[in-house]
C-alpha cells in the first residue's frame, strides 16, 4: 500500500500508541488543534481534499480510527467493547494527549460522527465545537428504521450479524461489495468524486479480512452497546454542550432518515447546520463547500 504522502504534502506520519493499539495519524498545519475523523467504508484519506483549506487555520489530526486503515485492530470480545464509540472516544482522547492537545474542535464523518458526538457526551470539557457529517445519533437511526430507511441503511443490520456471516460474503468479493457501497451512496447525477488512489487505499484496507471483521464489530457495537449507551443519555436529558454544526448530503443519508437540524436538537443545546450539494461523502463529493462551511464554523468565536 502506498503510503500516499504526495495526498497530504507537509503532513507528517505518525504512530500513537493508545490503550486500543497503535494509531496512525497525519499530523500538520497551523493553528489551534482540530480533528478529524473518518467513516466506513474509510480512512483518514476521505479527508485529503479539505485538509490543505483546514491546514492554513488549524492544526490538523487525521487518524485512522482503530481497525481501521493503518491502525491497529484491537482484540475484541464477547460486547464488541473495543468497538463501541465510548471506546474509540478515549483512543482519540490519548492520541491527542500525546500530541499535546488537552482540548481541542472536532469534525467527523460517518462513523467518524459517531466517535465525535459519543466524545463530546462522555468528556464535555474536551471539545471546543464540533461538526458532525451526514449522520444522526445512533438511538435515532435504530428507532427510524422503517422499511424506506432499513433498504437505504440495509448495511446496519448485515454487518451486525453475528460472525462469521457478514465477514465471509464480503471477504468472498470485498472490491465488488465496497466499490458498490461508493457508488451507490455518492451522488448518481455527477461525475465519479474519487481519486483512484483514495479508492485503492480504501479497498486494500478492506480486503484484509481482520480489517472485515473490525468493521463488522463496529456495527455490532452500533447496534448494541452504543445504541444503549445513546439511550441512557436521551433518557437522563443528557445533551451536548458545545457549538454542533450539523452538516449533510442533499443526496446523503442523515436527510433521509428526518430533519436533521430537528434530530439534532433533541441531543444538543446549539445547534446549526446546512445540507452540501453531494451525496454522502461530503468531503470528496464537495470539497469546496465541505472546507468553507467548516472553516466558518470553527473560525467562529464561542
Amino acid at each position: 500500500m502506498s503510503d500516499l504522502a504526495d495526498l497530504f504534502p507537509g503532513f507528517a506520519s505518525e504512530w500513537i500508541s493508545t490503550s486500543r493499539g497503535r494509531i496512525f495519524a497525519r499530523v500538520g498545519g497551523k493553528g489551534p488543534p482540530l480533528l478529524l475523523l473518518h467513516g466506513y467504508p474509510q480512512t483518514h484519506v476521505m479527508w485529503h481534499k479539505v485538509a490543505p483549506a483546514l491546514a492554513d487555520r488549524f492544526t490538523l489530526v487525521i487518524p485512522d480510527l482503530p481497525g481501521y486503515g493503518w491502525s491497529d485492530v484491537p482484540k475484541t470480545d464477547a460486547d464488541h467493547t473495543p468497538f463501541t464509540k465510548r471506546a474509540m472516544a478515549q483512543a482519540m482522547i490519548e492520541v491527542m494527549e500525546k500530541l499535546g492537545h488537552v482540548q481541542f474542535a472536532l469534525a467527523g464523518h460517518d462513523r467518524g460522527g459517531r466517535v465525535a458526538y459519543r466524545l463530546a457526551l462522555d468528556h464535555p470539557g474536551r471539545l471546543s465545537r464540533l461538526a458532525v457529517l451526514d449522520i444522526l445519533p445512533t438511538y435515532d437511526y435504530w428507532q427510524k428504521m422503517d422499511r424506506v430507511f432499513a433498504l437505504r441503511v440495509y448495511h446496519w443490520a448485515f454487518l451486525a450479524q453475528p460472525s462469521p456471516l457478514p465477514e465471509n460474503l464480503i471477504a468472498s468479493n470485498p472490491d465488488d461489495y465496497f466499490g458498490r457501497t461508493f457508488k451507490s451512496w455518492a451522488r448518481k447525477d455527477a461525475p465519479n468524486p474519487f481519486d483512484p488512489r483514495a479508492v485503492e487505499h480504501y479497498l486494500t484496507a478492506f480486503r484484509d479480512p481482520l480489517r472485515i471483521h473490525a468493521a463488522c464489530e463496529d456495527y455490532r457495537a452500533g447496534a448494541y452497546a452504543d445504541f444503549e449507551h445513546d439511550k441512557a443519555d436521551l433518557e437522563a436529558g443528557k445533551k451536548i454542550t458545545v457549538p454542533l454544526l450539523a452538516l449533510w448530503g442533499g443526496a446523503g443519508i442523515a436527510a433521509s432518515a428526518t430533519g436533521p437540524l430537528e434530530g439534532w436538537r433533541r441531543w444538543a443545546s446549539d445547534v446549526r447546520g446546512q445540507p452540501v450539494e453531494s451525496g454522502h461523502f461530503l468531503p470528496e463529493e464537495n470539497p469546496v463547500q465541505t472546507a468553507d462551511a467548516l472553516l466558518k464554523f470553527f473560525l467562529e468565536q464561542n
